[in-house]
């Protein structure tokens, strides 16, 4: 059985500091992905999103070791997020928010394959929002990240932290807003959660 060691290659990605705003060449990489609009903490679509992203992951980490050999952990949930016009982007619009969930994806996995796997998915599971997911690289490029430890509600400031570090090494933002999820809220006292807070950029 061939082990796939995702965490520790891409440690530098998943891992950054929580004391020091870090910059990044993020390659380019597969996700399994699903689109969505609205307040992730009311929205039944989000919590279907969520559901189904899993599902897609696990059913297709599970075909893979049966099928090819190959193991590999399931990897965070991620999320992009962003308004129309980002400049009004803001944690107190979240109704207004547009966002595209999404979980990592090692390169043997295949447009064919992944169709198969979300096939049989549909059939075992049910779930319609599983006919949503998609596989798709994600070119993400220049980004500047830091770990985040605490609850959501309260990220705004990191951010505000995170956007003015951009400005003042001669970047501006670029992209969207990005999260990606290491606790799991449902187990996790709010104030342990971890989150990596990314926002791509680009040369002034």
């Amino acid at each position: 059985m061939e082990t796939l060691d995702l965490k520790k290659t891409l440690k530098y990605l998943y891992t950054p500091s929580a004391r020091t705003f870090s910059i990044v060449d993020v390659p380019v990489m597969n996700f399994i992905m699903i689109d969505g609009q609205g307040n992730p903490n009311t929205s039944p679509l989000y919590a279907e999103a969520i559901q189904a992203l899993y599902t897609g992951a696990y059913t297709i980490k599970f075909k893979i070791k049966k099928e090819r050999g190959v193991d590999y952990p399931v990897m965070a949930s991620e999320g992009l997020w962003w308004m129309d016009d980002m400049r009004e982007f803001s944690v107190s619009r979240k109704d207004d928010w547009k966002w595209i969930m999404m979980i990592m994806q090692p390169e043997i996995v295949t447009t064919a394959f992944f169709a198969q796997a979300i096939d049989e998915a549909l059939t075992k599971k049910g779930q319609p929002a599983l006919s949503r997911l998609r596989l798709e690289r994600y070119d993400e490029g220049m980004a500047s990240q830091i770990m985040y430890l605490g609850p959501y509600a309260d990220e705004g400031p990191t951010i505000a932290r995170l956007h003015q570090f951009i400005r003042e090494n001669g970047f501006i933002s670029s992209g969207k807003h990005h999260e990606i999820y290491l606790g799991d809220p449902r187990r996790s006292a709010p104030e342990k959660l971890r989150t990596v807070i990314r926002q791509p950029m680009r040369k002034v």
